[in-house]
């Protein structure tokens, strides 16, 4: 089994790594800039426009997409990708936007160009595989143990030509940007049904009436720029036509999105890993107390070498997840995709934290990134399933292999 990119992988590492290097590296203190200007933290700076006509012109547009689609017919293997996913996980605030491969896009477009009818692909695939707008996913819910995608409990209510919600959502990802155009939203239309059968997908603008953006949730204090909302649906009425899928069909459609989506993550954790380990690294080396470089500390050192060795092991599970993503599909992998949900987060918010340890103070403040990368490693211990639930799914599986 070996975890090579393809030529045609290794020919986009190098592209990514170079426009990290000449591009995204010399824009992060203009995005800190141009950000303190706007003063808004959901807002939109130019330098993110401008980094995305770089990564087009470098061929580095919508490479997440793993399916061959009339607007991306050259599909990118899932560990292809997973090599430059890491490489723009070391700035995800802007690297993986600027290539037009953010989450919660990614997964919405893959479930539009698998799901979607013609006339939905149109409307809003395109714009998004364009860059021109964001979009949403709504499934988690404030009044019930999401963890189980089979409670949510916002109704979707057939009315004539029509589809009319009423419920709750919250921790939606992207919906506080007034570049959010569309919801992909999962509610119940049968509660009579079969468990698996009972919840459905659909397509809900953002300017629709009855729609409430609630509050803007923090993490840790920090306000992500796109946001993550509470909303509120109160007889929000949209036409049938914007179900996506089948009625019931719901449950099946967030099992197929989800697969990829985590190991886009996963590799993206690896990459934060990387640049705390390097801002350590730096950091001990320059660093002198009790008459010596922090370097020369042997705590210090374990740290280092437990980083690395982690790091390493994170990024081999991460890889053989993807290539078997792209030999054995979704659910031959599911047992590894689980392990790496689990692995990878963790792994990196290991490494960060002896990161913030070895800058003392200044770990905790703003004056370095690291405090913002443990905020939002810590939220990935939830999203996509937390942690508890893929170690269910790794037991059961194990469990299996000796019942009768």
């Amino acid at each position: 089994m070996s975890f090579e990119p393809s030529a045609r992988g290794a020919d986009l590492r190098e592209r990514a790594l170079a426009f990290m290097d000449e591009e995204v590296a010399p824009a992060e203190a203009v995005y800190e800039s141009q950000m303190a200007e706007l003063g808004d933290p959901h807002g939109h700076p130019q330098v993110i426009e401008d980094l995305k006509v770089a990564a087009r012109e470098r061929g580095l547009w919508n490479l997440f997409m793993p399916h061959e689609t009339p607007w991306t017919p050259e599909p990118v293997d899932v560990l292809d990708y997973a090599h430059i996913a890491e490489i723009s996980g070391r700035a995800g605030h802007l690297a993986p936007e600027a290539m037009n491969c953010s989450a919660p896009d990614t997964g919405n477009m893959e479930v539009l160009a698998l799901f979607g009818t013609p006339a939905q692909q149109e409307e809003w695939l395109v714009p998004l595989l364009e860059g021109e707008i964001r979009s949403a996913f709504a499934m988690t819910e404030p009044d019930v143990a999401s963890s189980d995608a089979t409670n949510i409990s916002l109704r979707i209510e057939r009315d004539g030509d029509d589809y009319v919600l009423n419920g709750r959502k919250w921790w939606i990802s992207g919906a506080a940007s007034e570049r959010c155009k569309i919801l992909i939203v999962m509610g119940k239309t049968d509660p009579e049904a079969a468990r698996h059968l009972q919840q459905s997908m659909i397509l809900v603008p953002m300017d629709t009436p009855g729609l409430t953006k609630v509050r803007e949730l923090p993490v840790f204090g920090y306000q992500d720029r796109e946001g993550h909302c509470e909303l509120r649906f109160d007889d929000v009425r949209v036409p049938a036509s914007n179900l996506i899928g089948q009625e019931g069909g719901g449950f099946a459609i967030a099992q197929a999105r989800l697969g990829p989506g985590r190991i886009h993550h996963c590799m993206r954790c690896i990459g934060v890993a990387e640049r705390a380990l390097e801002l350590m690294c730096r950091r001990v080396t320059d660093r002198v107390a009790f008459g010596r470089p922090l370097a020369d500390q042997g705590v210090i050192r374990e740290w280092i070498a437990d980083s690395r060795i982690e790091i390493e092991q994170a990024r081999l599970l991460t890889l053989k997840a993807a290539e078997l993503m792209d030999t054995v599909g979704a659910k031959g992998a599911a047992v590894e995709v689980s392990a790496i949900k689990v692995v990878a987060p963790n792994t990196a918010l290991r490494v960060v934290d002896r990161a913030i340890q070895a800058h003392g103070g200044g770990g905790v403040s703003d004056d370095f990134p690291l405090a913002r990368m443990y905020a939002g490693l810590r939220t990935l211990r939830f999203a996509d399933g937390p942690d508890e639930v893929h170690r269910r799914q790794i037991a059961r599986t194990e469990l299996g292999r000796y019942s009768g």
